[in-house]
């Protein structure tokens, strides 16, 4: 079976991940690469061994050198660059958050829906080993039916170090962060029908908030609370792990620190370690990141081949987009 042509769009910080996990995955192979900036663009073909770079998204689709796109630029340019690709009928990977507004989002989604392309959105959380783990334990029934969950997320580590324009984001740590967070929470407790949310801006060099709560009504009587700061100094940092508490009719899911799992039933507790694979880029701590990404882009490869919609759709991952605009709104209302 010949491999799946991957062009990749935006060759910044994180998209160094992607470019990473597509050369490491069988069947698939970068066939392009393109950024308006042509240094980045001749760095990238030398570094990962790419014939073809490009300035220009419309010149790589016109010389039909790819199967799909990942776009991996930042959020403003995602709907121009997702309908381009979409109308010369190429799939779609787009980078989170999918779009900073939903009439953007809504757009997007549509716009693939008529090309008859699939749109699929880089949400790589839900894809960290750990989680996976967790996903299954709820599958199979481990703890009973689920009725609260706690997600969190905090550390004081710099993000803005590596990607400074978060800095200047009128809307940071929820559009950014938690929107990882709030699709966890989905993947765990099922949709959620309402959402209360309270943010702070602590860090008095930055434009946005860098602390949010969010307390999620999942129906049924189930309810999440959904916790994110950059402004959190506590001994050991986690950095970048989310700590997870899942409680059930039969018992408590909890993943903590060096993802050590925890499964309790009455007075028995289970304890498994699942760590992210290492890869041979892998960096510590950010493996259990890169690690996520290699994971999402299989599943994607798999669902391309099989002709089905990918885990994290663009249908599906609207759901995200619009909770994460429902609490914005909560949050505004409140001040």
């Amino acid at each position: 079976m010949s491999k799946v042509r991957i062009g990749v769009v935006g060759l910044g910080f994180f998209a160094q991940n992607q470019l990473e996990a597509w050369r490491v995955i069988e069947g698939a192979e970068i066939a392009a690469v393109c950024d308006r900036d042509p240094a980045k663009v001749e760095a990238a073909r030398r570094r990962y061994g790419v014939e073809r770079g490009y300035t220009d998204v419309a010149q790589m689709l016109a010389d039909d050198v790819v199967d799909a796109v990942d776009v991996a630029t930042t959020p403003p340019s995602h709907r121009a660059i997702v309908e381009q690709v979409a109308q010369a009928g190429k799939a779609v990977i787009c980078q989170k958050p999918m779009a900073e507004t939903l009439e953007d989002a809504r757009a997007m989604v549509e716009a693939c829906r008529r090309a008859g392309v699939s749109l699929t959105v880089h949400e790589n959380f839900r894809f960290q080993r750990p989680m996976r783990e967790v996903a299954m334990l709820l599958r199979e029934g481990a703890i009973g039916e689920p009725f609260f969950a706690r997600i969190s997320f905090r550390t004081p580590y710099d993000v803005f170090a590596n990607q400074p324009y978060l800095a200047t984001e009128d809307r940071f740590i929820i559009l950014d962060l938690g929107i990882h967070l709030l699709d966890l929470a989905r993947c765990f407790m099922g949709d959620a029908r309402d959402v209360s949310c309270w943010t702070k801006r602590v860090n008095p060099n930055i434009q946005g908030e860098d602390v949010a709560t969010m307390v999620l009504d999942h129906g049924n009587g189930r309810t999440s609370i959904v916790d994110c700061s950059y402004a959190t100094h506590q001994v050991p940092d986690p950095w970048p792990q989310t700590l997870v508490t899942l409680e059930g009719s039969k018992g408590t899911i909890s993943l903590g620190a060096d993802y050590r799992l925890h499964v309790t039933r009455g007075a028995e507790t289970v304890t498994r370690h699942v760590p992210p694979k290492a890869w041979p880029w892998s960096q510590l701590p950010f493996d259990i990141i890169q690690d996520s990404v290699v994971a999402l882009q299989q599943h994607w490869l798999g669902c391309y081949r099989a002709g089905r919609a990918a885990e994290t759709s663009g249908e599906d991952n609207l759901k995200v987009v619009e909770l994460v605009h429902t609490a914005y709104a909560d949050a505004d209302r409140r001040k």
